[in-house]
């Protein structure tokens, strides 16, 4: 029984002593957070009067994001009574512990500082990376966020930016369709060419300067392979492409300009 009581009076005091300051210390971690979140509002705005480009804004506050954070909680801790000195060892010696284990994300993370100071595509940009085609949504510390012409969110980690050839549409101002369209060999190659330049001039999102190609690749053992090369604006990349081939096929079928099928060598005509 006294044992029972001797417990007791050491949960109560504990109870007393520790409660208070689990309770302050979350009341800490909730008020530091909301006061971090305006902080980051306070700093967008001063860096968008700065002139700084979106890109170095969402960089910069990820980094200052995860810095107050880390500064909250480590004071809710220390309320607590964690010593703040023993717990920044403990937490130097995991960041390099977890540093040499994620190589892959340190390197991502150099990569985001190369692709946030040298800019080899901004936010809004339309890229290709990595095989992948989109607009850019948005460049993080680790990742950037492409979004595609369908509607898809894309998460390309930025070592791959710095790895890979990154192609830039919107650099420019303008792109260049290349598209490919299969003409027989016993078709007019001056009448073919002369259709679908027709059919480019006549579609009011092909640019008229620079003017639009259109040449011979290849020599395929069916057909000949024509390049079709239209500048367009990058935001219309898709639907330009759709469009320009549904009216190379109905110009085709309305002018009689036969197809040769890979079955065999007979020539058939094409459907409307």
């Amino acid at each position: 029984m006294e044992e029972y009581e001797k417990y007791m009076e050491m949960l109560m005091d504990w109870t007393i002593t520790f409660v208070p300051k689990l309770l302050l210390a979350c009341l800490v971690l909730v008020i530091g957070f909301w006061v971090v979140k305006k902080i980051l509002k306070a700093i967008t705005k001063l860096i968008d009067k700065a002139g700084v480009g979106v890109e170095i804004s969402g960089f910069l506050n990820s980094i200052i994001n995860i810095v107050l954070k880390m500064a909250v909680i480590l004071g809710a801790m220390s309320i607590i009574g964690f010593e703040v000195s023993s717990l920044l060892g403990i937490l130097a010696a995991a960041a390099f512990a977890i540093g040499m284990a994620l190589q892959g994300f340190m390197g991502n993370f150099a990569s985001g500082i190369t692709i946030v100071f040298f800019k080899p595509y901004k936010v809004g940009d339309w890229v290709e990376v990595a095989d992948k085609f989109g607009r850019v949504k948005n460049i993080e510390i680790f990742f950037t966020t492409l979004e595609t012409p369908g509607n898809k969110t894309l998460i390309i980690p930025n070592g791959k930016v710095t790895d890979e050839v990154v192609t830039n549409f919107t650099t420019l101002g303008s792109i260049r369709l290349e598209l490919e369209v299969a003409m027989p060999y016993e078709e007019s190659y001056p009448k073919v060419r002369e259709i679908i330049l027709k059919v480019l001039d006549d579609y009011e999102k092909v640019m008229k300067s620079p003017l639009p190609e259109v040449g011979i690749i290849t020599y395929d053992t069916h057909y000949i392979v024509l390049g079709v090369r239209p500048f367009i604006q990058a935001d219309d990349y898709w639907e330009a492409t759709y469009e320009i081939n549904q009216r190379i096929k109905n110009a085709f079928s309305a002018n009689g300009v036969k197809m040769a099928y890979s079955e065999g060598v007979e020539l058939g005509a094409i459907g409307a």
